[in-house]
């Protein structure tokens, strides 16, 4: 667990390593987060959740951590407003660095001490892990939107490689009933479980994502102009916020480019289309003849497929794919589920009942974990959720069809 826990911390600080002091307290909206607002938050989840619930003397690193980067644990303390998180100057990047080491060092002397650890503490930190890697995505997610308002687009890492995405073929299922969720011993959240039964028809789901040469067929197609395609709140948003294409893409000398974690580049027609709404997603669908998979029916097609992908420590960011089924890793995929409770699942006791379920309303599952997703962070059962207007996450589209439409 020590040796788990150690690597985890260190990744979040490999992934800011390469930023400078004037990045760490940028929040460019109020979906964003600072830099030094995770690596201050992921500490005090460690501190309040583990530290402060087992060694009796030990007392707060900061005597305003509760306040300052708690981010939604009402039962605990009212939190500092999530819009404002950019304004929190002090304390420093450098203070909070140093919180982190001291709240290392008291989490590794407790794993030291074997005498003080029970299942109840390895299972807290377990989920203090897997929390501290959903803020490593959101780190990069946060980091590439940061960049992208400054006008100078600045370059996070150089990367380079590019391979292409198969053809588009379909995977057939005969439906029926068909097991979901999990009971595993292994680590999942609250809200994979528990396994249970639930019945499908027959369908067929696309082997990939959508690819920017697919979806720029959609644009060139006029699918932002015509509001047949979209749902009803999907065409209020696009005409409000007057979209044309995903995000960070932009039309410049007669070419489609996007701004990536290595700056501007010109548009890969073979590789998946992401930063794409399922408001979008659906759209696209739907313009394709085709619609969007079902949670179920993802978990269903993909229960036999390997964790093998492109993941955040492949660092490519979209770079370039290699995975050969495209399953796991690269994008989420948005499907048509609304983010709801599983039958007979239980809402944990306390604060950290406010983990998930408190979020089930006017949110969408999406499914298999994207190239900013830690390795041994996905699972099969994973669920993801967003409202449908956000896109700023690597999110992506995979097909499905009734078998009657094929």
């Amino acid at each position: 667990m020590l040796e788990k826990y150690l690597y985890t911390r260190n990744l979040t600080l490999s992934i800011v390593e390469p930023l400078q002091i004037e990045d760490f307290g940028v929040q460019a909206m109020v979906d964003v987060s600072p830099p030094k607002w995770h690596l201050a938050h992921t500490t005090w989840f460690f501190e309040e959740f583990i530290l402060l619930n087992n060694k009796p003397e030990y007392s707060p690193y900061f005597p305003y951590t509760r306040e300052l980067f708690n981010s939604y644990y009402e039962t605990l303390s009212k939190p500092f407003s999530r819009s404002k998180r950019g304004l929190i100057s002090r304390p420093t990047v450098s203070e909070v660095l140093d919180y982190r080491q001291a709240v290392d060092e008291e989490v590794t002397n407790l794993l030291n001490n074997n005498d003080e650890v029970d299942e109840k503490v390895y299972s807290f930190i377990q989920l203090g892990i897997q929390h501290e890697q959903q803020h490593q995505e959101l780190l990069m997610t946060d980091l590439k939107y940061n960049f992208s308002i400054n006008p100078l687009k600045p370059i996070y890492k150089e990367m380079s490689g590019h391979s292409s995405l198969p053809r588009l073929k379909w995977y057939d299922f005969e439906g029926g009933m068909t097991t979901i969720g999990t009971n595993k011993k292994e680590f999942s959240f609250d809200n994979e479980q528990p396994e249970h039964q639930c019945f499908l028809y027959p369908y067929s789901i696309a082997n990939r994502p959508v690819t920017n040469g697919e979806y720029l067929e959609f644009i060139e197609d006029k699918g932002y102009e015509t509001p047949t395609l979209w749902l009803s709140d999907g065409w209020q948003t696009v005409t409000e916020q007057k979209w044309n294409a995903p995000l960070y893409w932009e039309y410049v000398d007669g070419n489609w480019h996007h701004f990536t974690l290595s700056g501007m580049k010109s548009i890969e027609k073979d590789q998946p289309v992401t930063h794409i709404s399922f408001y979008e997603a659906d759209a696209y669908a739907r313009w394709a003849g085709a619609r969007l998979p079902t949670e179920q029916e993802w978990e269903n097609a993909f229960k036999n497929e390997a964790i093998e992908g492109t993941f955040l420590e492949n660092m490519l960011f979209n770079e370039e794919d290699r995975s050969e089924k495209n399953v796991f890793g690269t994008v989420w995929e948005w499907t048509s589920s609304p983010y709801t409770r599983y039958p007979q699942s239980a809402r944990p006791e306390g604060a950290l009942g406010e983990y998930n379920q408190k979020f089930m309303s006017n949110q969408m599952v999406l499914r298999g974990g994207s190239c900013a997703s830690p390795r041994n962070h996905i699972r099969l059962t994973y669920r993801n959720f967003f409202h449908p207007d956000k896109r700023w996450q690597f999110s992506g589209i995979r097909l499905a069809k009734e078998e009657s439409a094929l």
